[in-house]
Formats: structure tokens, sequence, C-alpha cells
């Protein structure tokens, strides 16, 4: 007679295994007949006229009509009017005539803005009194033709 294939070990590894798969399968008869169901209606949430999230359906009295062309899609408008074709004024913040660029700081606003050499019309020092245009640049806006005020 030959030798059983079966080891010590091998018997106690297929044991463990089965005790497992039974007390999962345990786990999930008691799990399924705790449960107390209900289904989708007992998973439904509804949400108030607040905001606020409740499990009560909402009352069909209050319902209230809606324009639905007064509801608007997408970003708002911009007006039509082009800011970049706006006459500013301003007062001339900082200008390194050497490197040829500076700032101008805007009347209005208080905004500063970029100027260099090439949007310039007139030649302008510190603290004189300016008219610009603005034109999109690589890093935001830059004043453009600048005149001197007289």
């Amino acid at each position: 007679m030959g030798k059983s294939s079966e080891t010590f070990s091998k018997k106690e590894k297929e044991k463990k295994r089965k005790k497992k798969k039974e007390a999962k399968a345990q786990r999930k008869e008691e799990r399924q007949s705790n449960s107390s169901g209900g289904g989708l209606d007992a998973m439904m949430a509804y949400v108030d006229e607040f905001g606020n999230i409740v499990d009560t359906p909402p009352d069909p009295n209050k319902k209230k009509e809606v324009d639905l062309d007064s509801i608007q899609l997408g970003a708002a408008s911009r007006d039509t009017v082009d800011e970049t074709e706006i006459i500013r004024k301003g007062r001339v913040d900082y200008y390194n005539d050497d490197k040829g660029y500076g700032f101008i700081k805007e009347f209005e606003t208080n905004d500063r803005y970029f100027v260099h050499v090439n949007g310039m019309i007139d030649r302008i020092s510190l603290n004189d009194k300016v008219t610009f245009t603005l034109e999109q640049g690589p890093k935001g806006m830059n004043a453009v033709e600048v005149r001197r005020d007289l």
C-alpha cells in the first residue's frame, strides 16, 4: 500500500478554509435576516425648499412654476462696451528711463498698469499725468497709446 499524499498541515489548512467559508455564509445569512429591506423607497432622500436633505417627499401644494426663459445657461454675458477702448487717466507711478518701462496708476480704480517705451506716444517721466488705453499683454493688462496731459 502506498502512503497517503495528504499531510497533516494540508488537512489543517483545508479545515481552516472550510471554517472561514462557513463563517462567511453565516454572516451573510444574518445580514439578510436582520435587514429591514424597504428597497429603493427607504434609500430615497429629498431636498426641501431651503436646500436641506430630508426623508419626506416634497408637498405638491407648495410647487412653484418657473419660467424657463428666465433661467440663464452659462456665464453671464459682459457689457458690449470693450474695456480696452476706454481712454483712462492716471499718473506715472514709477518709470525707469534707462530700461524703458514703468507703471501707471489709474485715478479711478487705483490699479497699476505696466507701460513700455514701445507703447508710448509722448515721452513721460515720474509723476506725469497721462491718458492711455489698455491692451492685454502676456502677464496682464498693459497701458498703450500713452500721452502726457498738459
